[in-house]
């Protein structure tokens, strides 16, 4: 199992993580948690967990710099890059009034 504990992880952007948005992930056992800030949320969090073979599964909540709260369910798939590193294919769905859904790639960053 891919133990995400203390991993820091940002969005892919022109193919290197961009620091703008940075997610911090804690896991103990098969519990992941984590909190995330910066791009256009203020702040935000994700609870869920994390298989055998490192997938994870998780809800997330958020508030936007324009004060719209959001929340989804996200399922991520790991990739080990060369350098050791973890990328994340990220599949995500949004809830509310502004529902929509989506598919993102954040890459671990040391």
């Amino acid at each position: 199992m891919i133990n995400y504990d203390g991993k820091r992880f940002s969005p892919v952007a022109d193919g290197a993580p961009e620091e703008s948005r940075v997610a911090v992930y804690r896991q103990e056992g098969d519990l992941l948690w984590g909190e995330f800030l910066g791009g256009k949320a203020r702040r935000g969090a994700l609870t869920g967990t994390c298989a055998p073979d490192g997938k994870l599964d998780f809800a997330y909540c958020m508030v936007l710099d324009d004060g719209e709260v959001v929340s989804g369910h996200c399922a991520s798939t790991p990739v080990v890059l060369e350098d050791g590193r973890i990328r994340l294919d990220e599949v995500w769905e949004r809830f509310g009034s502004n529902g929509s859904t989506g598919i993102s790639v954040i890459e671990e960053i040391r």
